[in-house]
């Protein structure tokens, strides 16, 4: 006869902030959240995707001695919890997994659309050495209990999976206090029929996965729909983990949840913060699903046990959910986490940017000040002859508003040497001038070792708005992928949190007001040379992140001439934007790794044509 008793788990979500290639470091967090965890009563805690090696590891995969250090961590990892007396807790943990030569070989497509895994790389020789996958193990009682290879590799935007990992086959159950637990990891949630379709068919109470989801704007709108699809198709409560911390131009929210059967959202954790989210679940065992293992789809399920014993009675508490953010607090959250991380993980001490007076300076030195504290921020005045008393003026008003260490060079004598050792005219003498600042700023992050921040938007990176070795240089680019039209909204917001907060607003008003320009000329501004960057940002948007083609411009209501000048200039600024810094991603497609466009291309969008009577859009 069955056992009939109710049964009770408390799961913890730990959405951490782990480092790549800090294997120890990332092991030492799960231990210390683990820790946290038993304190609160927590029965199973999930991590995020591929926690011990840090996501995305990129080219450390196919490193044989990083695979090997990865398996040998999951391993210690779950000794060192049963010797800190944390064995009793379940723990699911990502990790790189990398088999022995001879285990099977990448996998290859087959006819049926399946994958076999005795099957080599394309190409003449296999670079790869064993079989690196993107794993996640549960650790319970100092040993490792089951452990799961993610199915589904996502091979599109930032994303490389196809290139390093074999897709798994088996999909793991745990009976854990008498709870059937499936494992599963990020990208198999997103896919219709994949290992949550095999989890309902088989029968589960519940289904983790470890997530490293990167932000872009408005994301989470898309998370708990997707999330309730795959519950409904698993007939059980998903746990959704996700990472947050920021990683090179990529930044990762947490925004964790968990979601029942019903599409019922239990729980979910705040955005850009690390949290331990706590929710009590109770599963019926009148109403179970029937158990099925074995092969079910494309998969092989397999069972393994903890515990049949279930937990003693307890009171359950409600979850908590988080108070969802505006777009431009997500944004700046975002915008912060991202430069804090690249600057912290990367051990610099401080960093300076060239303060012009303008809404881009202001808005990256108030998200440094933000990121690392006032005292880590250095701006410079840097004024020409053709610089503005206002744009002085209001670069000094930034930084005693915001605190920030502030001194000025001029550049004339050292522009007018350069034009006493070669005649340079025009737009050569103008870009002479951002030369000598880049120069000069290049030159006090080297004698202090701060990181030059530059201040270049998406709008301006679009465009080419830049020059090469003057303000494009530099190590980060923090607001790179924002354009320019919600770099003004941000600076807006920011200064209505800091009149909310009781605080110096601290963008000055001037900063916002005044017509945008790069003052490399008499009496210049940025619409002499550019359409609107409302026009201007609109026809970025869908050429840039949609891929849309010039027929579907125009019929999008965009004007033609704008259309033609905007084109133009993207495509042929790729050569600027190879050597641009990186900045943090929050787009759809941001400028760097999401978008990979050949220099050399030929390829040119041009107006519909009309031929034999037929209408080319």
């Amino acid at each position: 006869m069955s056992d009939q008793r109710t049964r009770q788990l408390r799961v913890g979500l730990a959405q951490i902030d782990t480092r790549v290639g800090d294997i120890a470091g990332n092991a030492e967090l799960v231990t210390t959240w683990t820790a946290k965890a038993a304190e609160d009563g927590i029965h199973l805690v999930v991590f995020p995707e591929m926690t011990l090696t840090g996501y995305p590891p990129e080219d450390l995969v196919l490193r044989e001695s990083f695979g090997h250090a990865s398996e040998q961590a999951v391993a210690d990892l779950a000794r060192t919890l049963a010797e800190q007396g944390l064995g009793d807790v379940a723990v699911v943990v990502g990790y790189l997994a990398h088999s022995p030569d001879g285990a099977p070989g990448p996998a290859a497509a087959t006819p049926d659309g399946e994958r076999e895994d005795d099957a080599e790389l394309p190409g003449d020789a296999n670079p790869r050495t064993g079989t690196p996958r993107n794993a996640a193990a549960l650790l319970h009682g100092g040993r490792v209990v089951a452990h799961y290879y993610k199915r589904h590799l996502p091979n599109y935007g930032v994303f490389d999976e196809a290139r390093y990992f074999v897709p798994g086959t088996e999909l793991p159950v745990v009976r854990l206090h008498g709870v059937d637990v499936a494992l599963t990891i990020c990208e198999d949630l997103w896919v219709e029929g994949g290992p949550c379709g095999v989890a309902g068919q088989a029968g589960v109470d519940l289904v983790v996965s470890p997530n490293a989801s990167p932000y872009e704007r408005a994301k989470d709108d898309l998370r708990l729909p997707m999330v309730r699809r795959r519950a409904a198709e698993a007939r059980a409560p998903i746990v959704y983990c996700n990472q947050v911390g920021g990683q090179d131009e990529l930044v990762f929210d947490g925004d964790s949840m968990i979601v029942a059967a019903d599409g019922a959202l239990l729980a979910r954790a705040p955005q850009f913060v690390a949290h331990l989210l706590t929710v009590d679940l109770t599963v019926d065992p009148s109403v179970a699903p029937e158990r099925r293992d074995g092969r079910i789809g494309p998969m092989t399920v397999t069972r393994h046990t903890v515990s049949e014993e279930p937990v003693p009675a307890f009171e359950p508490r409600t979850g908590t959910v988080a108070d969802p953010l505006s777009d431009c607090e997500e944004v700046w959250r975002a915008l912060v986490l991202g430069l804090r991380d690249f600057i912290d993980k990367n051990g610099f001490p401080s960093v300076v940017l060239g303060l012009s007076g303008g809404i881009d300076s202001a808005v990256v030195a108030v998200l440094a000040a933000d990121a690392l504290g006032a005292d880590r921020v250095h701006g410079v005045g840097l004024p020409s002859k053709w610089s503005s008393e206002h744009s002085l003026a209001d670069a000094e008003d930034l930084a005693t508003r915001v605190g920030l260490h502030y001194s000025v060079v001029p550049i004339a004598p050292m522009v007018d040497a350069f034009h006493g050792a070669a005649e340079l005219t025009g737009v050569a003498a103008e870009n002479l001038q951002a030369r000598v600042r880049g120069t000069l700023l290049m030159g006090l992050s080297n004698q202090h070792g701060h990181l030059l921040l530059t201040t270049g938007n998406k709008s301006e990176v679009a465009v080419g708005y830049s020059t090469l070795y003057g303000d494009s240089a530099g190590g980060f680019a923090p607001i790179k992928d924002v354009p320019k039209t919600l770099v003004w909204e941000l600076a807006r917001w920011r200064n209505a949190h800091a009149r909310e907060c009781g605080e110096t607003e601290p963008v000055p008003q001037n900063s916002i007001d005044k017509p945008p320009s790069a003052e490399l000329a008499p009496g210049q501004q940025d619409s002499d040379s550019l359409p609107s960057y409302e026009e201007l940002d609109a026809v970025v948007v869908d050429y840039v992140d949609r891929d849309l083609g010039m027929a579907e411009l125009l019929e999008r209501g965009h004007g033609p001439e704008v259309v033609a000048r905007v084109l133009r200039l993207v495509d042929a600024a790729e050569f600027k934007r190879r050597q641009s810094a990186p900045g943090t991603k929050i787009s759809l497609k941001a400028f760097g790794r999401d978008r990979r466009l050949p220099i050399t291309n030929r390829w040119r969008e041009t107006l519909p044509t009309v031929r034999e009577g037929v209408e080319h859009a």
